[in-house]
């Protein structure tokens, strides 16, 4: 059970794509694999889409395996807990509703889930370690299924290394006004920035930023793009010489590896799981540079070296590119997954 609309193109996201690939994967593993997209605008949805949850859930024969994504899951335990008492139910987190302020009783609402599920999917080491600590979850039953990624032709790079790209939903905790402000403190050097994402999430947000970016004189250079998936994700990542993130939580951080990919380094914060997606090279080498989250000054400094040290732009395209070769496949994503599912199912 997903959230309705994880395959509008127009509303990509990392935790849409993951989906969609798992189903994919669990499908061309053997798996059985039907998919109900629940209406509404998730996790926070109205009384309308939490009814059509209760009645889909309902209508699975008792002890059916059901695999339920974390935005629908999270928010509504008085659907889920009875419902896992029914059913064989596997939650699938991708960001914890409880790590994020602002969400009233988010995080007990989100225990009473995760207590009572038969066992929990996380995308990366860091939110197992989150949810445990938060939530004083039974170890054996938090399982981590990291992201895969696709294969793709390596990004061939320009010299002076000022083609960069941030890819992300323009949000707040996506950080954009952040890297503008990192990106205006070293205007005086060569480079665009090409913000791929979708537009439509945080319009107020979005409109700040437009004028955030008039003010500092940088239209041509900071550009807000839209959302870009396919083909002309491939082209602006092709096009690109680093990733630039300055993301405020993260629960992996996907783009990053989508980035390596294609051998390009990343520029990021040190938030959730980035550093985790980022890895090193089998000599230790890390691809990127990491600063601590929210610090524009530090994001700034490590533009200014990125852009005028061509020796280390060179060492961090070769890690980026030695990266590339040691990343997992949306198959072997499937193949963790499914055994938690085989293991619960049993």
């Amino acid at each position: 059970m997903v959230p309705d609309g994880f395959e509008d193109p127009s509303r990509p996201s990392g935790g849409n794509t993951y989906d969609r690939r798992l189903c994919q994967e669990l499908a061309a593993g053997g798996w059985s694999v039907h998919t109900h997209a629940v209406a509404g605008v998730w996790p926070w949805a109205d009384e309308t889409a939490r009814r059509t949850l209760a009645q889909l859930l309902g209508a699975v024969p008792g002890g059916s395996l059901v695999l339920v994504d974390g935005l629908v899951a999270s928010a509504v335990p008085e659907i889920l807990v009875p419902g896992s008492r029914r059913l064989r139910v596997v939650a699938l987190m991708h960001l914890p509703l409880g790590c994020e302020a602002g969400h009233g009783d988010a995080f007990e609402r989100e225990r009473a889930v995760l207590g009572s599920v038969a066992a929990v999917v996380t995308t990366s080491d860091w939110s197992r370690r989150w949810l445990l600590a938060a939530y004083g979850l039974e170890p054996t039953r938090l399982h981590v299924a990291n992201p895969g990624v696709d294969t793709a032709e390596r990004a061939v790079g320009s010299d002076l290394g000022g083609n960069l790209v941030c890819v992300g939903a323009v949000t707040l905790g996506k950080g954009h006004d952040l890297l503008l402000a990192a990106l205006s403190r070293v205007a005086d050097l060569t480079w665009r920035c090409a913000c791929v994402g979708a537009l439509t999430m945080a319009p107020e947000y979005v409109a700040e930023l437009r004028c955030g970016i008039r003010t500092a004189g940088l239209d041509d250079r900071f550009v807000l793009t839209g959302p870009r998936t396919g083909r002309q994700l491939g082209a602006s990542y092709a096009a690109a010489d680093a990733l630039v993130l300055a993301s405020s939580v993260e629960s992996y951080g996907m783009v990053v590896t989508e980035a390596l990919a294609r051998g390009l380094p990343v520029l990021a914060t040190d938030v959730g799981g980035v550093s985790e997606a980022l890895g090193v090279t089998p000599d230790g080498m890390r691809p990127g540079l990491l600063v601590p989250p929210g610090d524009i000054a530090a994001l700034a400094g490590s533009l200014r070296r990125w852009l005028c040290d061509p020796a280390l732009r060179r060492r961090l395209r070769d890690a980026a590119r030695r990266r590339r070769a040691g990343l997992s496949h949306w198959s072997d994503t499937a193949a963790r997954v499914g055994r938690v599912l085989a293991e619960v199912s049993a």
